[in-house]
Order: structure tokens, then sequence, then C-alpha cells
């Protein structure tokens, strides 16, 4: 009698790749990045590229540093929720390379560690912002209940979104917080430490991308284009609430009164900085663009298109 035996899954080097990475720059929460510090409020916590307070030009210097704050702790939290699903969809994909390419389930099961330390990290952070700043701030959405709906869309456009994030990790580390000298020691060294690990991820959810849509018939891609704007617009929903939520929580403990007029100038721009930073600054990301549009139509990139235009003016 004959066995039939499974050809050998094609082995992608790659994912050896981000694991010897992985593997030289681990790090430690307490070791290498808190090191038994404090947040220096002397210093602003996001630069002036992420947050566009410059544009808001009726705001004292320690009101514009306080907001900048405020945005650092909201960009702390907004972190911590992404990962939240973001380490359970790379827990559901590890299961497909357990009986095929051993590296790559190691490079996957190391990527579900990091995600968990950083969740840790950005829960340690919040715990020191909470026990240092005034009391009021809020943090919105349930992380487990938002991690359940973006679950509950199909993987592509999880992989899709997720992409998306890992991308603008680099782009904001690397072209607006390393070069900002004015930003809080500690809170630079974070997102020192996270880039680090983000840069091995990135290239895991392209990975990971990629190979999931080798699998979607034309029909199922389609739905997954329609999954993936209605992520998009989750996210949209989400920003909203909290850029209301963190101007009213700095205007409660800001220095100066502010006006209706300015109030409503204040939740527009923390609003158009919180699109900028958590939607546009990924899906304007040179390698996103080139991924996506080399997976679908150019009707399917209109709608996407169409779908951001609001979000992007």
């Amino acid at each position: 009698m004959q066995i039939a035996v499974n050809a050998t899954p094609i082995v992608d080097g790659r994912y050896g790749r981000c694991l010897e990475n992985s593997r030289k720059i681990r790090w430690d929460i307490d070791k290498d990045v808190i090191r038994g510090r404090e947040f220096d409020y002397s210093g602003l916590f996001l630069p002036d590229g992420l947050t566009m307070i410059s544009r808001l030009g009726f705001l004292s210097a320690a009101d514009a540093r306080l907001l900048s704050q405020i945005q650092g702790r909201t960009y702390v939290n907004i972190f911590a929720l992404a990962e939240r699903w973001i380490n359970a969809k790379v827990l559901e994909l590890s299961r497909e390379h357990w009986l095929g390419d051993q590296v790559a389930l190691e490079a996957m099961v190391g990527f579900s560690q990091e995600e968990l330390k950083h969740q840790e990290l950005f829960r340690r952070l919040e715990r020191m912002m909470a026990a240092s700043m005034p009391a009021g701030y809020e943090a919105m959405g349930n992380p487990d209940e938002i991690a359940s709906a973006v679950l509950g869309k199909s993987t592509w456009s999880v992989l899709g979104l997720t992409c998306n994030i890992e991308l603008f990790t680099q782009v904001h580390y690397l072209e607006s917080i390393r070069p900002d000298a004015a930003i809080s020691p500690l809170f630079k060294d974070v997102f020192l430490f996270h880039w680090k690990e983000e840069s091995q991820h990135a290239i895991l959810d392209e990975l990971e991308w990629t190979r999931s849509d080798r699998k979607l018939g034309a029909a199922e891609r389609d739905a997954a284009v329609d999954d993936l704007i209605a992520l998009v617009g989750a996210v949209d929903s989400l920003l909203q609430a909290q850029s209301k939520a963190d101007v009213r929580y700095f205007c409660h403990v800001a220095e100066s009164r502010y006006t209706g007029a300015q109030v409503a100038e204040l939740e527009a721009g923390v609003l158009k900085a919180y699109r900028w930073q958590y939607i546009g600054s990924g899906a304007q990301h040179p390698r996103f663009v080139k991924l996506l549009t080399g997976m679908i139509t150019q009707a399917q990139a209109e709608r996407v298109t169409q779908a951001l235009a609001p979000l992007m003016a």
C-alpha cells in the first residue's frame, strides 16, 4: 500500500530573520525601560507632529504641554487596547503553523509573548500616570468588548488593520518621537523599546496578511474589504469619544478657562490629531498602500478611499 505524503510546506526565511532579530533586541520592562524612573511633567509626552497642538494658537505653553501629556496618556491606552485583539489573533494564527514550519511557529509565539509584555508595560504606565496626574481622566471603551468585536470580523480585515497599526508605530517613533528633544525621557524610552519589537511585528503582520489573502476567493475578499472599512469606522467612533473625553479632562485641569468656541476648536483639533495618529499615518504609509492595492481591485480600492476621505480631510 502506498501512503500519500503531503508536500513539504514552503518555508519563508523572513520568519526566521524576525525571530533572530527578536532574540537580539529582547528587553525587560523594569531593567531596560522604566529603570526606577517617574514621568517628567516638565516635558512633552508626544511631539507636535502627532498632536498638532501648535495649530491651537490660544493655548499657553503650560496648557500646550498638558494637552501633549493627555494625548500621550491616551496613546498608551490606545496601544494597550489594540494589542488585546492583536495578541488574540496572533495566537489564533499560530495554530496554522503547529504542524508546519516550526521556525514560523516560534516567531509567532514570540510575537504573542512580546504583545503580552507590551500590554503589561502600558498597564504599568497608566497606573503611574493615574497616580501623578489630576483625577478625572477617562479611557473610553472596554478592551475586551472592543477586541471581541474586532475579532468577529474576517481574519484578512483584522490583519489589514493590524498591519496599519504596526506600520504607523514605526513612522511615529522614527519621524516624530525620536528626533524631538523636548519629550519626557521616560516616555521617549518607552517608545524606543516598543518600536524595536514592533519592527519585527510589522514584518510578521505582512507575512500573515498576504498568507491569509492567498486563501480567499473573489467574493470573500470583497466582503473582507467591507470588514476593513467597518473596522476603520469603529476605530473612528472610538477616537471621537476619546477626543471629547480628553478635551473635557483638559478643560477641567488646565490653568486657563476656555470659551465655548475655543472648546469646539479643541475638540476638532484633538480629533484631527487622533485621526492622523491612529488611521491616516498608517493608511498613507507607502508599504501599507502597496500591500493593500496589491491584493484588491481598483473598484475595491476606490471604496476604501471614499471611506477614508472624510477622516483624512
